[in-house]
């Protein structure tokens, strides 16, 4: 009986402890502080995805359709960046040029749908693709020495699901790649969608990662497993950790962390998303044999970019996560302390003209610059005087 009660007990308190919660965005509060927000450039940007500071003053902006724009912030000056990167070009889906980081070492990061042209026996043209890593250094106005680093395996026809945002640590590029809109093999650590891909700057594979420490069975680049379409990744200047966000289904947005050989569980669980047909997905929102995120939000926000604030504009935001999110058209900002979420705040939310945003970058002075996954879209500054 003895025995009994202390299961009993042990039970409740794990479930207690395993307690599946939500956040909902529509619960939090709106900053009291007087924003100003300023357009830079005006309807010159078609379906933006991904930014990068050059210097103090340029940024460099991919367009999904294979754009690759420098514009000046101070002046709004834009300038067309001629490059040759092998992206698939539809006029439908989420595939593209995407992701866009500039390094210390002089190159350029890209992440992009790679396009395969495959002739079948039929004679019958079809579309394959891949998410892919490359570098090349801008010279002037073009994309020199480009050179193509990973491309995921294997190769697939559908346009969904691709992740594919940048962070670099240490000269290690860390990539989310999505699931292709394939479930369960984020599953298999033999193929690389559903993943965080961990390799060198330089295309190499480390050899500290999972498969070369215990799990044979993983592919070289494979750092973790059981993501579902990873739309953000920073590394945090104050722990050094490094932080995703992710989309979920119909509800389970959330954000996580870099694990090695971590597994989130998808699509064994859903993080509180269900199918889009309204089916459950897997017996609980989180699973006790899966790393569980930080935060989940049901309803989904359609999570974007991540960044921790650096900067003297908003001294109030110091070490808070700022987040994009573009079906709710929101930027907003978690405190967080130990992994602890203390308080969250909405920043900007329904601003028309700006509509869904989709990333963001911060200056040196601590002013916030969006794009928007919009065609005719433009560049915006958030500022304080």
């Amino acid at each position: 009986m003895l025995n009994l009660i202390s299961l009993l007990i042990y039970t409740f308190f794990l479930t207690f402890a395993n307690a599946e919660k939500f956040s909902d965005y529509q619960n939090y509060k709106k900053t009291k502080i007087n924003l100003k927000i300023k357009r830079i450039s005006e309807n010159k940007l078609n379906y933006p995805w991904g930014m990068t500071f050059l210097d103090q003053e340029n940024l460099l902006i991919t367009e999904k359709g294979g754009g690759l724009l420098k514009i000046n912030t101070k002046s709004g000056e834009i300038t067309t960046i001629n490059h040759n990167i092998p992206i698939i070009k539809s006029s439908s889906g989420q595939g593209g040029l995407l992701d866009v980081l500039s390094h210390s070492d002089g190159n350029i990061y890209f992440t992009y749908s790679h396009d395969f042209q495959k002739i079948t026996k039929n004679n019958n043209s079809t579309k394959q693709s891949s998410t892919s890593i490359a570098r090349g250094k801008l010279i002037g106005d073009e994309i020199k020495d480009f050179e193509i680093l990973f491309i995921a395996k294997p190769r697939l026809k559908i346009n969904k699901h691709w992740g594919a945002r940048i962070a670099i640590k240490d000269d290690y590029l860390y990539v989310g790649l999505g699931d292709r809109d394939k479930g369960m093999i984020s599953q298999n650590p033999q193929k690389h969608p559903g993943s965080i891909i961990k390799i060198k700057i330089d295309g190499s594979i480390p050899k500290d990662n999972p498969s070369f420490k215990g799990y044979e069975e993983w592919l070289p680049e494979i750092y973790q497993i059981g993501l579902r379409n990873p739309q953000g990744i920073t590394v945090s200047p104050f722990n050094n950790e490094i932080y995703f966000s992710q989309h979920g289904p119909m509800g389970g947005d959330n954000i996580g962390k870099v694990k090695f050989a971590g597994n989130l569980g998808w699509k064994n669980v859903a993080w509180g998303g269900k199918e889009y047909s309204g089916k459950k997905i897997g017996k609980s929102a989180y699973g006790i044999n899966y790393d569980k995120p930080l935060i989940s939000w049901v309803p989904s926000i359609a999570v974007g970019n991540i960044s921790f604030y650096e900067g003297k504009a908003f001294p109030e935001w110091d070490q808070n996560l700022l987040i994009s999110a573009s079906k709710t058209k929101m930027l907003f900002r978690l405190n967080l302390k130990n992994d602890e979420i203390l308080e969250e705040e909405i920043i900007i939310r329904d601003e028309k003209e700006i509509g869904r945003i989709r990333d963001f970058e911060i200056d040196t002075e601590g002013n916030i610059f969006l794009i928007s996954d919009e065609p005719r879209s433009s560049l915006w500054k958030i500022y304080r005087n």
